[in-house]
């Protein structure tokens, strides 16, 4: 078992990260014993409630189930775990626990934050998506009519519990999506400090990925979230280093916006937003054809979701809302170098010129 311990240095919090093979039979004992009061709320997936219910062993009054996809991360759903704390009469000594995806993370996290101005949460990511990305770090959120995830906060899990049996059951193309997340980390590599060549170890391991093989996917998940802590650390709220990690989102969230969440799943977006950016790069001369290739051919090598472009107007109309920006110009994480990125804040004709 990998354990992970994350310490912000900015607020001092600190919190474990657990990655496990371990029967999920035993998992409910190891969550309890590391809240702080025997009362919590089980915020659970419904797909994985399906599959997991009986196994983790939760009471159904202890449960609130969500229904799955992104447009469940919204007003109305948090209001309903809102009541439901209250009507289990949680206090500030309690929690939530989230077991499921990014959505089910966000939204019980964002629960747990604003809940008497905020109690402990539990993250229990069940799909790679959620093991490698928004488990860790602390973003909490809900999305509205005018774009993803504008309505949130930072707010820290108490722990994490990654058990990696849950990924056997997870469909083909929700382990893409995820696959999509834990690609962005080999562009990013060198901003983060702790560097590990992780673009080799991609290459190197691309079949044992594919079939899933559990031993290297804990390696792999092990290798995404040093990364991603190595930067949370550092810039817990994202005034600085941690936007890097939003490589390929600008776009990525635009898409998803624009197809009202329910075309395209979130890593396909991210694989898209990633080839634009390298595109975009490429235009403004920031790096060669040659490094486009490279990111091409690593793309390549786990035949992601191809996505057709869309009308440049409507895809800036949203991006011109993405919640990194700070002025009239559209902020990008674009690349500079291998594994190297950097912000850029651009007006409209510097994406798309004219001619």
């Amino acid at each position: 078992m990998a354990n992970i311990n994350v310490k912000i240095s900015r607020s001092e919090k600190t919190y474990p990260i657990y990655i496990e093979k371990d029967d999920i039979t035993n998992l409910k004992l190891k969550i309890t014993q590391s809240l702080r009061s025997d009362k919590y709320l089980v915020v659970i997936s419904e797909k994985v409630e399906k599959i997991y219910g009986k196994i983790l062993g939760f009471s159904k009054d202890e449960k609130f189930v969500l229904k799955d996809g992104e447009k469940e991360k919204n007003f109305e759903n948090y209001k309903k775990i809102i009541n439901k704390a209250m009507e289990k009469g949680l206090k500030r000594n309690d929690s939530i626990i989230a077991i499921g995806g990014g959505v089910t993370g966000d939204l019980a996290g964002f629960a747990a934050a604003t809940y008497m101005r905020g109690i402990d949460y539990i993250q229990v990511p069940t799909t790679l998506l959620a093991c490698v990305d928004s488990s860790v770090g602390g973003k909490v959120a809900i999305d509205t009519k005018a774009g993803k995830n504008l309505v949130g906060c930072f707010y820290q899990p108490k722990s994490v519990f990654i058990n990696l049996n849950f990924l056997k059951t997870l469909d083909e193309r929700q382990y893409k999506t995820g696959l999509g997340e834990v690609v962005k980390y080999i562009f990013i590599e060198k901003n983060c400090k702790c560097q590990v060549n992780f673009s080799n170890f991609m290459s190197e391991n691309t079949g044992k990925i594919l079939s899933r093989d559990l031993n290297v996917l804990e390696k792999m998940i092990e290798i995404c979230i040093k990364l991603k802590v190595s930067v949370i650390e550092q810039d817990e709220e994202e005034q600085g280093l941690r936007k890097i990690l939003n490589f390929g989102h600008t776009y990525a969230h635009a898409l998803e916006n624009l197809t009202r969440y329910n075309k395209y799943t979130h890593g396909e977006a991210v694989v898209k937003g990633i080839k634009f950016a390298f595109n975009l790069a490429e235009k403004r001369s920031l790096i060669d054809k040659n490094y486009r290739y490279f990111a091409d051919d690593i793309l390549g090598k786990f035949n992601f979701t191809e996505i057709p472009d869309y009308p440049k107007d409507k895809i800036l109309q949203i991006m011109k809302m993405d919640k990194k920006n700070y002025s009239s110009k559209i902020t990008f994480i674009l690349p500079v170098d291998y594994s190297t990125v950097e912000e850029f804040s651009l007006y409209e004709d510097e994406i798309f010129p004219s001619r």
